[in-house]
């Protein structure tokens, strides 16, 4: 069987975990040395344009890909999911095998006013918050430290954080948008993943970020049992009647735990099949029109780490290699943070993943600014830029 997806972090768990469950994998990206490139889990990268600003554009490179190679699963595990919602109907005349969710419920949470709104309306937990459309909704905002967070914005993009109202010097809300204000919620971040078929919750996990990569990726995770979270997204999901993947960060605040973002999609899930959950199996399982099985409860405090992402995160807090080589000492010797822990990334034998690791771990060591150069095209392949959401909202 064959499958395929795009580049980053969860791509490339994506990649190894259905590799080594037998399945041949190949990937989209407009980057031939995407991270999906240094792993024996992937047979070859086909190159196809930004997703971010032409949804469509990359659409149709993707269904030619997906006919010439004959494949059977097309497997969103980025933002490519809103443009495979937005098209079903050309996507069943192609015979294209996926998992996403009804369009009108990913508009409800793919963009963050939108996703504030329905949590709100669901009495879900989330921090104190308002829409500001103009200098008067932001007069009335007192709560700070806060964050002002734009419609549309992935991997902490469209985020600032303020830590007083003058910090804000330039009116952001005259492009015409709403924009999100939340106030921070001192507490550690929890990614929560899940699968749902029309609204069912099949599969949930969730693990709380213990050390912090670069570019505020997690580089270290434990598991951890939050049944409160499990009800509320399993409320959300069924409301939705969500389809494929849903994720959320949620912070472990002193009052409890409350949203911050939703994702429609799949987030690292590495973790989460140590811990004893599948969320990979479930959505091959919908996109082949099979009634997935539910997947149990995780084991919690199940420790994992992506030592390339600590690298870079070591070079681009410190800006020193003592700390890049720390780093690498601690993982090399299993001491401190790595005790007990397993690689999300390379699990096993690759020498393609060991290779990446080891230019990464070189070029900070020579440079520790080397690492902007390793973590800024990810991103840039998939995200959803405004003008790309844009034209899946007007599409007809």
């Amino acid at each position: 069987m064959t499958s395929r997806r795009s580049a980053g972090l969860t791509s490339r768990q994506c990649a190894t975990l259905l590799s080594r469950a037998g399945h041949v994998v190949e990937a989209l990206s407009p980057d031939p040395l995407c991270i999906c490139a240094f792993t024996r889990h992937v047979r070859r990268v086909h190159r196809v344009p930004a997703f971010g600003r032409d949804p469509f554009g990359w659409l149709e490179a993707a269904l030619a890909v997906y006919a010439a190679g004959a494949f059977d699963v097309l497997l969103p595990t980025q933002e490519q999911v809103a443009v495979l919602s937005r098209a079903t109907d050309r996507l069943r005349e192609r015979k294209v095998a996926t998992a996403v969710p009804p369009f009108a419920a990913l508009a409800m949470v793919q963009d963050k006013v939108s996703a504030f709104a329905t949590l709100d309306r669901l009495g879900l937990p989330q921090p104190r918050s308002a829409v500001i459309t103009g200098a008067r909704e932001w007069a009335a905002w007192d709560a700070f430290p806060a964050y002002l967070k734009q419609p549309i914005g992935t991997a902490t993009s469209g985020v600032r954080r303020l830590a007083r109202r003058a910090d804000l010097s330039d009116p952001v809300w005259s492009a015409g948008e709403p924009l999100l204000v939340q106030r921070e919620v001192p507490g550690p971040l929890v990614m929560v993943q899940s699968v749902f078929a029309a609204g069912e919750l099949v599969a949930f996990h969730a693990c709380v970020r213990t050390g912090e990569g670069a570019r505020g990726g997690a580089s270290r995770k434990r598991g951890i049992a939050l049944p409160a979270v499990r009800q509320h997204l399993a409320k959300l999901g069924s409301e939705l009647r969500w389809h494929g993947a849903l994720s959320a960060d949620v912070i472990l605040g002193e009052k409890g735990p409350v949203f911050i973002d939703l994702n429609p999609r799949l987030v690292e899930p590495v973790n989460a099949l140590l811990s004893g959950v599948d969320l990979i199996t479930p959505l091959l399982d919908l996109a082949r029109d099979r009634t997935p099985t539910p997947q149990p409860s995780a084991n919690p405090d199940v420790a994992t780490h992506q030592l390339l992402l600590a690298v870079l995160g070591a070079a681009q807090r410190s800006g020193r290699r003592r700390a890049v080589l720390g780093e690498l000492t601690s993982a090399a010797l299993r001491r401190r943070d790595y005790a007990g822990s397993r690689e999300e990334l390379m699990p096993g034998f690759d020498p393609r993943g060991t290779l990446l690791l080891a230019l990464a771990a070189g070029a900070t060591l020579a440079r520790p600014d080397a690492w902007r150069w390793f973590a800024s095209g990810s991103v840039a392949a998939y995200a959803l830029s405004p003008q790309g959401w844009r034209h899946l909202v007007d599409a007809s």
